[in-house]
């Protein structure tokens, strides 16, 4: 059989996991749909999800469409889980965008959208709540777009829209103004179907129409638009057979080397490891040895690297204790699985999400989709003895998600946490008190900032020269990138003018250093260049013991580094960015001039306004330090009518005073007591050998 690696995704409470539910019943998979009011949905499996009525993590779940396996993730929808989505984007081979027919186009709908359509990942678009009133089916196709997709076509009609009886009806082949809209369509994006199609109109098939629509889908070119209710099940069985047909199915020579890259990971009852992996070549059997680790090497094709911005990893191998693929619903155990398909492995104890097992060549390239958190809090535990138990739990949460971002101030002894927002800030309090049994406060959310590159600068330290203490030559430049190019690191010097663990030190070292920039914010957008490099070779005495004060370690580079990166920073200078969100609000005519003067005091910068009926569309951008601010006055404001929808847009240079982030204890813009550090760690046996 076929596979079909399927992501459900939406703006919160468009009923992603209704359809989802539904989609299982209509296969089989279950006897009774369930409800996500009710807590009895098969995908909202915490105690918190179905408390909440929201999806917090992603779950998958399958079932079979003819001769196709849909294995199918469902994602949050909340903004604040959004780290999520990003996870499940690199091992789909195509999505559902659900759009509320009530609600329209989202801010987040729009934000998913925009990421989908830069991955090329083939998008149906199934507007759902038909059955709802207020259902505007027309005015959200139009909106769809004007605002997600030019492409979208709808692939029925909606009768008797905004009632109970809502029903969905396909088009097909005997609707001739379908036909003719559609291969106009495709005439716009394949140059051989116009040709055909001015030759003869009546020569082109309706079979070559529908077999243009599933190639232009699969390539991103066009989006087809189903309607019908999750709850009532209209329109689901014309979108099942969408899926089969439209969407392309997971490719992959099973016989080939073995890579798969890690989505998910899960703890067990007595806390095991299990990673969720997807294979994209060769197969895996029980027993089998993986290497696994980042998609990263120092390449010594031109001599250099580029990689994203997050940070490098050691590689791993282990062995493979156990393995579970997803059949009609449920996980079940298996001796092997092959390219294409999703599975849980076992027994790789240090795996992390965003790894790569076995050949990170065979795998498509992995990244960073959305923004990274703008807001971080400081935890503090209700009781001073839980500040050990706190720790580990935090480092457990952040290995299900790493963009929860841990930072310990060593001088302080206090933890902080990146987040998205408040919400998510309540799901780490909750699952802290019922997963690890510990009650914690907040101090006050502030906004993160990150710092860019203003110039370019400089610095070298010389091996057993000056005031060098360290058995390394280290060399950097640091020049500023595009936005959103993240941060690259190359060589200047030749790759075997010393140990590659040397190189491969150095790099690790960069990265992790520029998370805390001259202003104590991570640095974005920049390019490190290794300018020298030199080494003490490896000596020994006569009985042939190592000589740590003779020969150079990576411990060397790895101390050295964070020295000769901030000189260079400061000789190249940084400016301070904040987040930026773009907002939309929806407020009754009679408070609008009332707002105006609440947004100007915010910093926020508005477009002209749009009249919509009774109410006013306004959109612009304010800064993410004002948005919670913003949502606090709304319903004193509106008379608790004004609706606002925000999402992260951009940095922008901070204007007036600059902010500066508190330094962790190891400090290397402080020279003499970064030295202390190091010697006291190194006094200590933590150096390495």
């Amino acid at each position: 059989m076929r596979t079909l690696n399927l992501g459900i995704l939406a703006h919160v409470d468009a009923g992603k996991t209704s359809l989802t539910e539904r989609l299982l019943f209509a296969a089989g998979v279950i006897d009774e749909v369930g409800s996500v009011d009710d807590g009895s949905t098969r995908t909202d499996t915490l105690a918190l999800e179905r408390r909440r009525g929201i999806t917090i993590k992603s779950a998958v779940v399958s079932f079979e469409v003819d001769d196709v396996t849909v294995n199918l993730i469902d994602t949050p929808g909340h903004p604040d889980f959004i780290a999520e989505v990003e996870r499940v984007l690199s091992v789909l081979d195509g999505a559902v965008l659900v759009i509320s027919a009530v609600e329209g186009v989202q801010a987040q709908t729009r934000v998913l959208m925009r990421t989908l359509r830069r991955l090329r990942i083939p998008v149906l678009i199934f507007v759902n709540k038909t059955d709802r009133r207020g259902a505007r089916c027309d005015e959200v196709l139009r909106s769809v777009r004007g605002k997600l997709a030019p492409t979208a076509f709808p692939m029925g009609r909606v009768e008797q829209s905004g009632t109970r009886g809502a029903r969905s009806v396909p088009f097909t082949a005997a609707d001739p103004d379908f036909v003719a809209g559609l291969a106009g369509l495709l005439a716009e994006h394949d140059d051989a179907f116009l040709a055909d199609y001015v030759a003869d109109e009546s020569a082109v098939s309706y079979g070559r129409v529908r077999a243009d629509l599933a190639a232009q889908t699969a390539r991103g070119q066009v989006h087809p638009v189903f309607f019908g209710s999750a709850i009532t099940g209209a329109g689901v069985a014309a979108l099942t057979a969408g899926l089969t047909e439209l969407l392309p199915a997971a490719a992959g020579d099973v016989h080939g080397p073995v890579s798969g890259r890690v989505f998910k990971i899960e703890r067990g009852p007595t806390g095991e490891r299990t990673a969720y992996v997807r294979l994209f070549c060769g197969t895996v059997r029980t027993r089998d040895r993986l290497p696994f680790g980042p998609d990263s090497a120092v390449s010594s094709e031109k001599g250099h690297r580029d990689n994203g911005a997050d940070g490098a990893a050691s590689a791993g191998e282990a062995k493979v204790t156990g393995i579970s693929v997803f059949e009609r619903g449920a996980a079940v155990a298996a001796a092997s699985v092959s390219a294409g398909r999703i599975a849980l492995l076992k027994g790789l104890a240090d795996i992390r999400i965003g790894d790569t097992v076995g050949d990170p060549g065979a795998a498509p390239p992995d990244g960073r989709h959305f923004s990274p958190p703008t807001l971080e809090t400081v935890v503090v535990p209700t009781r001073a003895a839980d500040r050990g138990t706190l720790h580990v739990a935090l480092a457990q949460l952040a290995e299900q998600d790493p963009l929860i971002n841990l930072r310990l101030d060593g001088v302080r002894q206090e933890i902080s946490v990146s987040l998205y927002g408040e919400v998510q800030k309540e799901v780490v309090q909750a699952t802290l008190a019922d997963q690890f049994g510990v009650d914690v406060t907040f101090r006050e959310t502030t906004t993160i900032c990150v710092e860019r590159v203003v110039g370019s600068g400089e610095a070298v330290e010389f091996n057993k020269k000056d005031a060098n203490p360290f058995l390394a030559t280290v060399g950097l430049r640091v020049e500023p990138a595009p936005p959103g190019s993240g941060v690259a690191f190359r060589l200047g010097v030749e790759l075997g003018s010393m140990p590659y663990s040397f190189f491969k030190a150095v790099e690790e070292t960069v990265r992790e250093t520029l998370r805390q920039g001259v202003h104590g914010w991570e640095v974005i957008d920049c390019v490190v260049t290794m300018t020298h490099s030199g080494y003490s070779p490896r000596q020994s005495h006569a009985h042939a013991v190592f000589d740590k004060s003779m020969s150079s370690t990576s411990g060397d580079f790895r101390d050295l580094t964070p020295l000769v990166l901030m000189d260079a920073l400061r000789g190249a200078g940084t400016r301070v960015h904040e987040p930026m969100h773009l907002f939309r609000l929806d407020v009754p005519a009679d408070t609008f001039c009332a707002l105006l003067p609440v947004l100007s005091r915010l910093r926020a910068v508005p477009r002209a306004p749009e009249p919509h009926g009774d109410s006013y569309i306004l959109e612009g951008v304010v800064p993410a330090a004002r948005v919670h601010e913003l949502e606090q006055s709304l319903p004193t404001l509106t008379h608790g009518e004004g609706v606002l929808e925000s999402a992260f847009d951009h940095y922008e240079p901070v204007v007036g005073a600059v902010p500066e982030r508190p330094r962790t204890d190891l400090d290397p813009l402080n020279r003499k007591d970064y030295l202390l550090q190091v010697r006291r760690r190194v006094s200590a046996g933590q150096e390495e050998a």
